[in-house]
């Protein structure tokens, strides 16, 4: 066996239930060295969900938390040595979580907890407010613009999810909860993610414009799902927050 195929071998027998035998590496599996060691890479995988999404863990409790985890780990083991990046399935798998559907709300706060982790991660950029005032109405119009490479936004229908994931990010608030649609726009301008309510409108234009759509274009995506937003409005809101950019052609004025 060459020690690439010895090595997946290995980190298939790893999270491969115990009865299944260990395939080729049955001689090895059979050890109690061997259980001892799995044991030892599920908890590290436990501990980077829990770690990766605080506020699921926070609503659900631990040890319900570290059970559903540990299913999740056994059946998509990490493919990044950066257990910092763990769980980009996790959302996904607690949507088909039986004993999650309870909680309509808590796949939404995992796709927060994940978009914190994305946004915490992504590459620098700046915001060229001297770019965006040197155009004229038309110019603007026909400007591209981009999400900034931290800008991390999502819409939830009928469910206060930011709400909820923001309190349990330990943003100590309290107080009645009103059950409706809410927004979400989490950005890095500078060194700390930050986090704000995003409508209906913002979501859309973002929409377009990570689509590169001219910011006209993204403003009228904006109007149809919010017809009485005010893109003016809407675009110094995204420049403040620090959640678009100019597209990179835009800079270097090259011609759409």
């Amino acid at each position: 066996m060459t020690p690439q195929a010895f090595q997946s071998a290995f980190a298939r027998a790893l999270f491969a239930p115990p009865q299944d035998g260990g395939g080729p590496l049955a001689a090895l599996t059979a050890q109690p060295a061997f259980a001892v060691y799995r044991n030892t890479v599920m908890q590290g995988c436990v501990d980077a969900l829990e770690a990766n999404f605080p506020a699921v863990a926070r609503l659900v409790g631990r040890d319900w938390f570290r059970a559903a985890a540990a299913l999740y780990a056994a059946s998509r083991p990490p493919q990044d040595p950066r257990l910092l990046f763990y769980g980009d399935g996790f959302a996904a798998f607690l949507e088909a979580f039986e004993p999650a559907r309870e909680l309509p709300y808590l796949p939404g706060v995992a796709r927060l907890d994940r978009s914190w982790i994305e946004a915490h991660a992504a590459a620098d950029d700046s915001v060229d407010l001297a770019w965006f005032a040197s155009l004229g109405p038309d110019a603007l119009g026909a400007a591209r613009v981009a999400p900034h490479p931290a800008a991390r936004w999502h819409w939830f229908p009928g469910q206060p999810v930011f709400t909820i994931w923001r309190r349990n990010r330990g943003a100590g608030e309290d107080g009645e909860i009103a059950w409706q649609g809410e927004g979400a726009l989490l950005t890095r301008p500078h060194d700390t993610v930050q986090w704000r309510a995003a409508s209906p409108a913002d979501c859309a234009l973002l929409d377009a414009c990570a689509a590169g759509c001219p910011l006209a274009n993204a403003a009228a995506a904006a109007l149809r799902v919010q017809p009485d937003a005010d893109p003016a409005q809407l675009l110094a809101g995204l420049l403040v927050a620090g959640a678009i950019v100019p597209a990179p052609m835009a800079i270097e004025g090259e011609t759409p």
